[in-house]
């Protein structure tokens, strides 16, 4: 089973541990965090941007600034890239260990046909569990809508799927001094009952995303078990601005 957080924010946290920290513990007990940014324009937004960056290569995941209007598909997107990233990466192991090649495009043409044709399966058939980790500070307000969009889009999404997939929904702050993160829905495969969660949300001020991060590795941890990472990954980093469509992304391969 492969287990992502998918943490929908601004960036600009501002209580608790660092998120930073909080993500490479994720990552530490096999659990990949991926960051949707829908920030602001100016010196607020370049933070947040740079801080949603860190957070994603901490959790071995990928990053990306988006419009609104642009959330959806972006978040379909990552879900699948890093399903085939964390595929790609434990099949080189094995041909490193079988076949003395580094990657599948070393492979002879017939065997190399093979093996991707198998990865293609797995990208399909592989048990996925989502716990989506939406940031409800103030600033996310008239991001909402968006948000609740592109959550949907992606549950209906996973339902395609051949392998069977989980989502559950957080958000953050929650409704007391200490309550940094609530639970609006443990795990289902029901897209209609994600739809639902959204008019019960309140938009708060604080921003605690590193002690919100942690909440749901304990979830996921209780949940769903630990897997510990004793080959962790060296991640190589590149950014990529496409001018096209003004989406800017950090990726972790």
């Amino acid at each position: 089973m492969m287990k992502q957080i998918l943490l929908i924010t601004d960036g600009g946290s501002n209580v608790g541990e660092s998120p930073i920290v909080a993500a490479a513990q994720a990552y530490a007990e096999g659990i990949t965090v991926n960051v949707a940014g829908v920030v602001d324009e100016g010196a607020i937004g370049e933070y947040g941007a740079a801080e949603i960056a860190e957070i994603a290569r901490a959790g071995g995941g990928i990053s990306q600034i988006v419009t609104s209007r642009q959330l959806s598909r972006t978040v379909q997107m990552m879900t699948r890239q890093t399903v085939a990233g964390t595929i790609r990466h434990a099949v080189n192991q094995e041909l490193r260990q079988l076949f003395g090649v580094d990657n599948v495009g070393a492979l002879a043409p017939p065997k190399r046909a093979e093996v991707v044709k198998v990865m293609e399966e797995m990208e399909e058939t592989m048990s996925l569990s989502i716990a989506l980790l939406i940031d409800a500070s103030a600033s996310m307000k008239p991001k909402l809508a968006a948000v609740e969009e592109a959550i949907r889009d992606l549950t209906l999404s996973l339902q395609a799927r051949t392998g069977s997939s989980q989502v559950s929904v957080f958000h953050f702050p929650g409704d007391a001094q200490h309550a940094y993160c609530v639970m609006d829905a443990g795990w289902t495969s029901n897209a209609s009952k994600i739809g639902s969660l959204f008019g019960r949300i309140r938009m708060r001020g604080t921003t605690p995303t590193g002690p919100a991060l942690l909440q749901v590795v304990d979830f996921i941890r209780e949940t769903c078990g630990r897997i510990s990472k004793t080959e962790p990954m060296e991640p190589s980093t590149q950014t990529t601005r496409v001018e096209s469509n003004g989406v800017r992304s950090d990726y972790v391969v």
